[in-house]
């Protein structure tokens, strides 16, 4: 039986990938009362079809209990630590380590709505917003993702990045960039950091649209972002919430996979 209401439901098989990873109940208090199978369906319902949390269908608990639900583990890093469980297992059936060795970065300016915090504009992509920097391992499976300012430097928003990488990154030997990650950080990132930043260019013989080499693992999964409605433009008022959606949409794809398999 699937048990979906909408289609962004999970179904039972996905259920049982995620229900071990969802934090218990604190102690103290009052008994846990909500169905969090449900106010897990609610949040992929708002992450996938952008809706508004105001605009939460009835079938789901009240908006307001499934914000908290968010917002909480978005301040303590459940959804990070959620993603990066599923992100093990799916390397590991892949037959990879779960610590990566090599990765690919590179950002993504989006447009936003006229939030009151932090927003800029990238002259170079002629971009008004905000822009996303990803750390990805070589199967396009997020390690981490920094939300700055559109006008934030590529080698800025890497140096920030950077600072972020946990334990799960630690094997890390090898990164692949594109050209504006060159200069000053290369010679940066040999003094501080534990891996390479290894640039990928483009020839100037070539002519047209060409799939480059490594490079092409980031565009593919900036694609599979934008296929959630919530993510086509950055409608969140604080940066930290824009990473914790881009944590869920990329949550989501892993489990429809571990459930698939």
């Amino acid at each position: 039986m699937s048990n979906q209401t909408y289609p962004t439901d999970l179904t039972d098989r996905q259920w049982d990938c995620t229900k071990e990873l969802i934090p218990a109940a604190k102690a103290g208090g009052r008994p846990r009362s909500l169905d969090m199978r449900q106010v897990i369906n609610a949040i992929l319902y708002i992450v996938v079809s952008g809706s508004q949390w105001r605009m939460l269908p009835k079938d789901y608990p009240k908006w307001q209990s499934v914000y908290h639900y968010f917002r909480i583990w978005r301040d303590d890093r459940t959804w990070q630590r959620i993603h990066d469980s599923l992100r093990a297992q799916v390397r590991r059936r892949a037959g990879r380590h779960k610590h990566p060795t090599a990765g690919c970065l590179d950002s993504q300016s989006v447009k936003t709505t006229q939030v009151l915090r932090v927003r800029g504009y990238d002259a170079g992509k002629q971009v008004k917003g905000r822009k996303r920097h990803l750390l990805l391992d070589t199967l396009g499976l997020l390690l981490a993702v920094v939300v700055t300012a559109a006008s934030v430097s590529d080698a800025k928003g890497a140096r920030l990045l950077f600072a972020r990488l946990g334990g799960t990154c630690k094997k890390l030997r090898r990164i692949w960039v594109d050209g504006s990650y060159r200069g000053k950080l290369l010679e940066w990132v040999v003094e501080h950091c534990w891996f390479l930043l290894q640039p990928v260019l483009r020839s100037d013989e070539m002519k047209g649209f060409v799939v480059l080499p490594r490079r092409w693992v980031v565009e593919r999964t900036f694609a599979w972002l934008t296929q959630c409605r919530r993510l086509s433009k950055d409608y969140e008022e604080l940066p930290a919430s824009s990473e914790a959606m881009i944590y869920i949409a990329m949550t989501r794809l892993m489990i429809r996979r571990l459930a698939a398999a």
